[in-house]
C-alpha cells in the first residue's frame, strides 16, 4: 500500500521521531511540505496520507480513487472534508489529548504573565526606569492575585479539565460554561452570557466548528468585567479579532492571550499583530510544541494507522 506524509515539518525537525509512523510495513513517501495546489498531485495512488494542515477537499479526494485512509496529524479537522470523505469510503482518525501537559502549561504561562504584567515589569527592568526609581522596586502595573477570583472554561474536554485543576490549585472558583446547542440546560453547567459577566478569566479550549465560529465577539467582550482577561488556546476564528484589538483599546477587558489567529501564518497582517495593544501576548501556535507532546502525537498517528491497518480503526471522526 502507498503511504503519503504531505507536511512532515509541521511536527519539528530533528528533536523527534518519525519511526514509529515510518516504521509500518508500507510504502512511504514523505514531504516535508505540501502547498495546497500540490495537494491532489501528491496524492494521486495514494491508499493512505497523513496532513496536518494540507487541506484534503472534493477536488484532491477525486484526485485519489485508491484512497482509504487519512490520517489527520491533529485534533482539529477542519482541514477536511468529512462529508465528502463519507461519500467515498474514506475513513478518517485524528489524534487527542496528546498535547494536553503542553497546552495546559501555555495557558497558565499566559495567565500568570499578564495577571502579573510580566512583560511590563521585564521592560521597566531593563529600560532604566527601575534605575532611576526613588524606592527599591516598581509598582506601575497593577497586580492581582489568582485567589478568590473566578475562572470560566468554554471547552471542558481533556485540556479544559487540565486547565480547571490548575485554577483550583490557585484557589480560584471555576465554571464551565453550557453552550446551548449542546449541554441545554445542563445544571452542573453556567449559561455561556452568565458565565461572561461573572468571570475574572476566560479560557477558551472548544474545536471551531459552524457553531462555535465567531463565538466570542463585540456583544460577548461588553459583557465581560473591566477586570477581566480572555485567553485563546483553541482556534482563532472563535474570536473576532477586530473586536477583541478594540476591548483592549477601550479598555472593556484588561488583557488577552492569544495563541491562535484566523490565518495562519498571518501573511495578511491582522487586528491583534498591534504592540501598541495594551495588556495583550501573541505566541504563534506555539503552545502544543513541547517535544514531549509532538513524540506522543507521533505515537497516536502510528497507533490509529496501525488500528485501520489490522481492520480495528480508532478515532474515528467521519462516521466510517
Amino acid at each position: 500500500m502507498k503511504a503519503i506524509i504531505l507536511d512532515a515539518d509541521t511536527l519539528g525537525t530533528g528533536d523527534v521521531s518519525l519511526a514509529p509512523i515510518t516504521g509500518l510495513p508500507l510504502q512511504w513517501t514523505v514531504y516535508d511540505h505540501t502547498e495546497a495546489n500540490q495537494v491532489a498531485e501528491r496524492i494521486a495512488g495514494a491508499d493512505i496520507v497523513l496532513t496536518n494542515k494540507a487541506p484534503i477537499g472534493e477536488t484532491e479526494l477525486a484526485a485519489a480513487p485508491a484512497l482509504r485512509y487519512i490520517g489527520v496529524l491533529a485534533t482539529g479537522t477542519n482541514v477536511i472534508d468529512l462529508k465528502a470523505t463519507s461519500e467515498r469510503n474514506v475513513l478518517v482518525s485524528n489524534v487527542i489529548g496528546y498535547g494536553t501537559g503542553s497546552v495546559a502549561q501555555h495557558t497558565w504561562a499566559l495567565i500568570l504573565a499578564l495577571t502579573t504584567r510580566l512583560p511590563d515589569y521585564n521592560v521597566a527592568a531593563l529600560d532604566g526606569r527601575w534605575a532611576a526609581s526613588r524606592h527599591f522596586c516598581l509598582m506601575d502595573f497593577p497586580v492581582a492575585e489568582l485567589a478568590g477570583k473566578t475562572l470560566g472554561i468554554v471547552g471542558y474536554g481533556q485540556l479544559g479539565k487540565a486547565v480547571a485543576e490548575i485554577g483550583r490549585a490557585f484557589g480560584m472558583t471555576v465554571n464551565v460554561a453550557a453552550l446551548p446547542w449542546r449541554h441545554g440546560e445542563a445544571v452542573d453547567r453556567v449559561p455561556l452570557d452568565k458565565l461572561l459577566r461573572e468571570v475574572d478569566v476566560l479560557s477558551l479550549h472548544c474545536p471551531l466548528t459552524e457553531e462555535t465560529r465567531g463565538l466570542i465577539g463585540r456583544r460577548q467582550l461588553a459583557m465581560m468585567k473591566s477586570s477581566a482577561l480572555l485567553i485563546n488556546c483553541a482556534r482563532g476564528g472563535l474570536v473576532d479579532e477586530q473586536a477583541l484589538a478594540d476591548a483592549l483599546e477601550d479598555g472593556e477587558i484588561a488583557g488577552a492571550g492569544v495563541d491562535v489567529l484566523t490565518e495562519e501564518p498571518p501573511v495578511n497582517g491582522n487586528p491583534l499583530l498591534n504592540p501598541e495593544l495594551p495588556n495583550l501576548i501573541v505566541t504563534p501556535h506555539s503552545a502544543w510544541v513541547a517535544r514531549e507532546s509532538r513524540q506522543r502525537l507521533i505515537q497516536q498517528v502510528a497507533d490509529n494507522l496501525r488500528g485501520f491497518l489490522v481492520g480495528n480503526p480508532v478515532n474515528v471522526v467521519n462516521g466510517k
